[in-house]
This record gives C-alpha cells, sequence and structure tokens, in this order.
C-alpha cells in the first residue's frame, strides 16, 4: 500500500514538473495597450502569454502607470509599444521597472502621417506625428512583421509557429482591408465625412478617402482653442456634417457641445485606440475595424437611427 501511495505521489510531482516546465516555456510578453496585445497574441498563439498595461477601454494617452505596472515589466521576457510618441510615459516606467532589455517599436519602418499630409480633403489637423497608425490595416501588417521577427530572435524554438500564425493573420488582415474598402465605396464621396472626438483616424481616413473633423488634436491631452472650435463648427455648417461620434475611451463633453451647436446626430460610439471588454463589439482588432467601419457607413449614408 505504501509503494502504492509512493508511486502516485512521485507520478504526481512528475506531472506538476512537466506542467511547470510547459509553462516556463511560454514567453511573458507586455503591450502598451489593448489593440497592440490582440495582435502580438495573433502572433504568438499558445507559446507567449500577452498581458495589456493600458486596459480595455482605457485612454493610451492619458495612462498613468502604477507600481504593479513596473513589476509586470520587470518580469516580461518582451516588451512592445506602438511608438511615434503614442506611449509617452513608458520610458519612465522602464526605467522605474529594472526591465533589461530595449522595449520593441512595433511601428518601426510605418512612415507617419504628420499634419502638413493631412490637411489634405479638409481635415482638421494639429501639429505633430500621428502616432494612430493602427487605423489603416496595412500598417498592421507591418506591426507583424515586427512581432513576428522580435519573437522569433527570443523564442529560435518557435520560429515555425510564429511564421504561421504571422502568415494566416496576414491573410485575415487583407480581408479586413478589402471589405472596408468595399464598404466606404458603397457611401458617396461628397457624404465621406465624419466628426470624431480627437484626431485618432487620420490613417484611417488617408487609407480608405474619409474626411474626420475633430476638437482636439493627436493627443487627448491637447486642449481645443476658442477659435479651433468656432472654425469647425463654421466648417461642419457649411459641409453638412451631420453625425458624429464619441470614442470609447475618451471624454465627450467637447463633441457633444459642438454638435449642439451644429445641430449633428449623435450616430454612437467608435473604438479607435482602444478594444472593448470582451463582451463588446471590438474585443479584438478585427472586430474592432469592422464594426467602426459599420457604424461609421451607416452613419454618413444617414441611416442611422437617431
Amino acid at each position: 500500500m505504501r509503494k502504492a501511495v509512493l508511486s502516485m505521489v512521485l507520478m504526481c510531482g512528475a506531472l506538476a514538473a512537466s506542467i511547470g516546465s510547459a509553462s516556463a516555456a511560454q514567453l511573458n510578453a507586455v503591450a502598451s495597450f489593448s489593440v497592440l496585445a490582440d495582435v502580438v497574441k495573433q502572433v504568438g498563439g499558445d507559446r507567449v502569454k500577452v498581458s495589456s498595461l493600458v486596459p480595455a477601454n482605457g485612454d493610451p494617452h492619458e495612462f498613468e502607470p502604477t507600481p504593479r505596472d513596473a513589476g509586470r515589466l520587470n518580469n516580461a521576457d518582451l516588451v512592445f509599444l506602438s511608438g511615434l510618441g503614442l506611449e509617452g510615459w513608458l520610458d519612465r516606467l522602464v526605467s522605474a521597472s529594472g526591465y533589461k532589455s530595449h522595449a520593441i517599436t512595433v511601428s518601426e519602418g510605418i512612415k507617419p502621417l504628420d499634419a502638413a499630409e493631412e490637411d489634405d480633403d479638409h481635415q482638421h489637423r494639429h501639429g505633430g506625428s500621428d502616432p494612430h497608425v493602427w487605423n489603416d490595416v496595412a500598417n498592421v501588417k507591418l506591426w507583424v512583421d515586427n512581432i513576428e521577427q522580435a519573437l522569433e530572435k527570443k523564442d529560435p524554438a518557435g520560429a515555425e509557429v510564429y511564421k504561421a500564425n504571422a502568415t494566416r493573420y496576414r491573410h485575415q488582415l487583407d480581408q479586413l482591408d478589402s471589405d472596408i474598402r468595399s464598404e466606404i465605396q458603397s457611401v458617396p464621396q461628397a457624404q465621406r465625412k465624419v466628426l470624431t472626438s480627437h484626431d485618432a483616424l487620420g490613417y484611417y481616413g488617408h487609407a480608405y478617402g474619409v474626411s474626420f473633423l475633430s476638437p482636439q488634436g493627436l493627443s487627448t491631452s491637447s486642449e481645443a482653442s476658442a477659435r479651433d472650435v468656432a472654425a469647425l463648427i463654421s466648417q461642419i455648417k457649411r459641409e453638412h456634417i451631420s453625425a458624429y461620434f464619441f470614442e470609447n475611451a475618451n471624454d465627450p463633453r467637447l463633441v457633444k457641445q459642438i454638435a449642439a451647436a451644429t445641430g449633428a446626430k449623435p450616430s454612437g460610439e467608435l473604438y479607435v485606440e482602444s478594444l472593448s471588454t470582451e463582451q463588446g463589439p471590438a474585443a479584438d482588432y478585427l472586430s474592432m475595424m469592422r464594426y467602426n467601419t459599420e457604424q461609421m457607413v451607416a452613419a454618413m449614408k444617414g441611416s442611422h437611427d437617431h
């Protein structure tokens, strides 16, 4: 009997050890915000455990890290950020955390849009490079390339898995890009104009042919001047822009005031720099882009229920 008990204990110990070694083999990756965390998950698959510093429905511009976040970085094998000034708080967090490696900037190689380029087609813009690169699907394909390379370098044994995952996801992104173009093309050119809270959809507009107007600049921490707001109200009236959107991660008060002054009708909520919770309509990047496109197309066509 004692031998049977002893062998059972040994078997349980061996099983626990094998489970421990399996989980230990999994890379621990931290991404700066939820959209990026999802793309890292798509490429990493089961070999990578991914967490996001900025939670779902959180604002990556205004995020305030905690000591717990520093601890998460200290325990990370890899840290991913988008870059182009989006995560102004991250350098301080990396220094405080004691994280020894370099954070991987996934937007490396993407040509950023700047204020001058985005001023065409009645775009309401403020200075600086636009960090919201993921709102053009083609840029996320470059993210995938950079993520795949980083994971393969850190975990050469998983190279084939990462390659297969990345290839599968690129096909899904190609389909998404094609679908967005078809949806937008169903809207008459003159109606492709939308009012949003802040200047986060420049890449979407540039790629897919939509004009976005917003009272705030590229960061939600910027404040619109009274002159900017007055000019925007005049433009909305002049161009008969009838639809406006809130953003899930931002304060809606200013865009509500502008809408009230122009007669624009609320058309719903967009997810432009943060995913929804898992129960929401934008729980992953593909869903986010499809949902935003469907909402905007319905509003631009005037078929929303107000």
